[in-house]
């Protein structure tokens, strides 16, 4: 089942973010056959990291919830409280989205 996953950072934990990212990516590819997509949210200027989005298939809530017990911007205090939802992809993803 693939769940939704909406981390949004907590104030002051640019830098933090910065030190921690090598940690997280290493992590995150421990999902990456699992992975539909995953990224970072961007305030409106396009410059600002403002949290993460992860779409990952997970067998049932409580293996999301244990996977990000351990994620390192979880562990590390970048993160606030995740919001989980259950996902359907309604729509076929398109190769090359978006358009460079």
């Amino acid at each position: 089942m693939i769940f939704a996953i909406l981390l949004m950072d907590c104030p002051g934990t640019a830098d933090l973010r910065v030190q921690v990212r090598p940690e997280h990516r290493a992590y995150l590819a421990t999902k990456s056959e699992q992975m539909a997509f995953a990224g970072p949210l961007m305030s409106d200027d396009g410059k600002t990291v403002v949290g993460s989005l992860l779409a990952i298939d997970f067998p049932d809530r409580a293996a999301v919830e244990a996977w990000l017990k351990d994620e390192p911007f979880t562990k590390a205090g970048v993160y606030e409280k995740p919001v989980i939802h259950t996902f359907t992809n309604m729509w076929a993803q398109k190769a090359g989205f978006p358009p460079a």
